[in-house]
């Protein structure tokens, strides 16, 4: 038996290397929480109208498909996120070059906390990110009437439970001839009434490169957001020792505090931070760009 290991090893290789890829099937995708570079991570419908980070390109050796049943294709303007649904469409700006395009969410990763979004190489370039796979702090902003378009064209997408009033249609009809009476008017044509919903963007979006002023921030852990100080400082005192600090903000009669770790000179900086704020238990902390 320990002879023929190793021929049903190079037989089963061949097999799954003729094993034809399976055809694309775009689909709505929001998904069950799911594990990453150790941390849960929580697939939701909400949107996140504004959220900042850093971006990486993604790694050689991707699937044929991407997470809701796309073919992954390098060359167009699409990206990776951890919860958005599936598709999502959004704009990206790279803040150190202040470019921006539009691009659409179609695929789940990066694979760790470190990173709020992974992007294809076409899309790193039109940004400007560095060519050897370097990173970019970037603003991510979903553009909600489109994401709804798009996924609203696909199956499986959640559908509103209302009861909408029917709608007429417009009948053309031929009158006859001053003087004449008709029997009946015979509708010549059907006009239905205008569409409520945009079309849905393509799956391949143009390359449309905005261009606004360079404004790359600085970089910052931020930790949780608490309603009750007491629990801020809490939190803060677990990591006492990387110089957390808790920011405080009033929206309407809300005030909430936030315990941040920052500002920090480098992403490799940021990025020991983080690790070191998760291991101490804070799930929850990201990287993002003030």
């Amino acid at each position: 038996m320990r002879r023929l290991a190793p021929a049903l090893a190079v037989l089963a290789a061949g097999c799954m290397a003729h094993k034809p890829a399976s055809a694309p099937a775009p689909h709505y995708v929001l998904g069950q929480p799911y594990q990453a570079g150790g941390v849960w991570f929580y697939p939701r419908e909400s949107d996140q109208p504004d959220e900042t980070g850093i971006a990486a390109v993604y790694g050689a050796g991707h699937a044929p498909l991407t997470t809701d049943g796309e073919a992954f294709d390098p060359t167009a303007l699409a990206a990776a996120h951890p919860t958005l649904p599936l598709p999502s469409i959004v704009r990206l700006t790279n803040l150190e070059t202040g470019r921006q395009v539009l691009v659409r969410i179609n695929d789940r990763g990066p694979p760790t906390p470190h990173r709020v979004v992974a992007v294809t190489r076409r899309t790193a370039q039109l940004l400007g990110m560095p060519g050897d796979g370097g990173t970019a702090r970037v603003r991510l902003e979903v553009v909600s009437a489109e994401s709804r378009a798009a996924a609203d064209s696909l199956p499986g997408a959640p559908r509103l439970a209302m009861n909408a009033a029917p709608r007429d249609a417009i009948a053309v009809t031929a009158l006859p001839p001053p003087g004449e009476v008709s029997a009946a008017l015979a509708p010549l044509a059907v006009q239905p009434g205008p569409a409520d919903d945009p079309p849905a963007p393509p799956l391949k979006l143009p390359e449309q490169v905005g261009q606004g002023a360079p404004d790359p921030g600085t970089l910052w852990v931020r930790l949780d957001t608490f309603q009750g100080h007491q629990y801020a400082v809490m939190q803060q005192a677990t990591v006492a020792g990387l110089g957390a600090r808790i920011a405080n903000s009033v929206q309407g009669r809300v005030r909430t505090y936030r315990v941040m770790i920052g500002p920090l000179a480098s992403v490799a900086q940021a990025d020991a931070v983080l690790d070191q704020v998760i291991r101490a238990g804070i799930m929850d902390a990201r990287i993002v760009v003030e």
